[in-house]
């Protein structure tokens, strides 16, 4: 289900109609900023999630690594 062809010139009709030229522009610009910033948004919180994954990553070698320095320096009794 989509808006075909003549949907799409419709809207626009009606759009010149409540608006008036002079303000279609600065909405389309307004509109486009808006869309903008969403997707900078939305790569942030994707870009924070796999810093997350990365940190949690991390954490899991750190302490493997720190198990199998601490069986190393283990000694038997004497």
């Amino acid at each position: 289900m989509g808006i075909g062809t003549t949907g799409v010139i419709l809207l626009v009709l009606v759009a010149l109609l409540l608006f008036g030229p002079n303000k279609l522009p600065e909405l389309g610009r307004a509109f486009g900023r808006t869309l903008r910033e969403f997707k900078a948004g939305a790569k942030d919180i994707m870009g924070d999630d796999d810093q997350n994954d990365k940190n949690k990553d991390s954490k899991r070698i750190d302490v493997t690594e720190r198990e199998h320095n601490d069986s190393n320096n283990k000694r038997l009794p004497d």
